[in-house]
């Protein structure tokens, strides 16, 4: 936080202190300040110049302009089935074609970054960073989507682009398959920088949800036993044909709308898709993640509810402190008494 978003870190020791820096829970202070009007409106004008830096950052890697008023969307993690990049590229495709069909009533503009690399003989994985790349071609070049939409795959996704990513944040991007995530630390990163965590009951999220308040967290899907209990039932193919916007999203990626000169490049991902013994279970929670999406485009239309949220999330991330693992560390096994430090 205090190296990767400084002055949002400066704005932070100007109001509480510089205690925090050591100590992270004293970020806890903040939390009287979240419905301060004049507090709100710092934090945010802050939040904006960070995603202007993004914002260059993707027009520079990518070629395409994000434009700071929309809300960012990110996901940048290793590419890996059950992280399910390929949940949000559906999610991505059923907002395209919702602006195809006109459904834009209300709409919350809304930039998509997904980043991270596959392991090198991970066919599935990169197939899936081609849909992205193919997804994004064919979103950022409709003259009907405009700036109501905008979709990249970050190449080379580095510590020094998570630097600017995160503090550029709306949303981060948290939605592994529940019962697969170990722990997560990313979720932690973006949340310190005030970033709103969309996400399943999985891994770390789980304590993010305790520390901040579920009011502050989006959360949806399918819990751990839950995944482990629908196993012997699993029937993706009805799920899909009893929901018409799943159907379409499934249509146009089956079809050609996304590889008009590729033909049949992406069947591998329908039919796993499609398979009653997906392990990621993606159809399950395709109208749960819809749902959670419509509700975070609806609180980002309240912008005072989105900078309080946002604010919470910071003041609450003093538990993913390495201190304080090192300190409970210490307490419950290592039992080392503390010393003054060398002069």
């Amino acid at each position: 936080l205090a190296w990767s978003n400084p002055e949002l870190g400066d704005f932070i020791t100007e109001t509480i202190g510089d205690e925090w820096i050591t100590d992270l829970d004293q970020l806890r202070k903040l939390e009287p300040h979240a419905n301060d009007a004049d507090f709100q409106k710092h934090w945010q004008a802050i939040k904006r110049r960070n995603k202007e830096r993004l914002a260059e950052l993707v027009e520079k890697d990518c070629g395409v302009v994000f434009n700071p008023d929309s809300l960012f969307d990110v996901q940048v993690k290793r590419m890996h089935e059950y992280k399910r990049q390929l949940l949000n590229v559906l999610h991505v495709i059923h907002l395209y074609d919702r602006i195809k069909r006109g459904d834009t009533e209300n709409w919350t503009p809304r930039c998509v970054l997904i980043g991270g690399k596959a392991a090198p003989g991970y066919w599935m994985a990169k197939r899936i960073i081609k849909l992205v790349g193919n997804v994004a071609e064919v979103v950022n070049n409709d003259p009907d989507v405009g700036d109501k939409l905008k979709v990249v795959f970050l190449p080379d996704y580095r510590v020094s682009a998570m630097e600017i990513i995160a503090p550029g944040t709306d949303l981060s991007e948290q939605i592994s398959t529940a019962g697969k995530e170990a722990s997560g630390t990313g979720n932690m990163k973006f949340m310190m920088s005030g970033a709103v965590t969309i996400g399943t009951y999985d891994g770390a999220n789980i304590e993010i949800l305790e520390e901040a308040g579920e009011e502050n967290f989006f959360l949806f899907g399918l819990k751990a036993e839950e995944v482990v209990a629908r196993r012997e039932s699993y029937d993706p193919n009805a799920i899909i044909e009893q929901d018409e916007d799943f159907r379409r999203v499934m249509d146009m990626l089956g079809g050609s709308h996304f590889n008009q000169f590729e033909p049949n490049i992406f069947d591998a991902i329908v039919d796993a898709i499609r398979s009653p013994y997906d392990p990621w279970m993606t159809a399950a929670d395709f109208r749960a993640f819809i749902a959670a999406q419509r509700r975070v485009s609806d609180a980002y239309k309240d912008q005072k509810r989105w900078a309080r949220m946002s604010i919470i999330n910071t003041a609450t991330s003093g538990k993913f402190s390495t201190d304080r693992t090192m300190k409970e560390y210490n307490e419950e096994i290592w039992k080392l008494k503390p010393v003054a430090p060398l002069t």
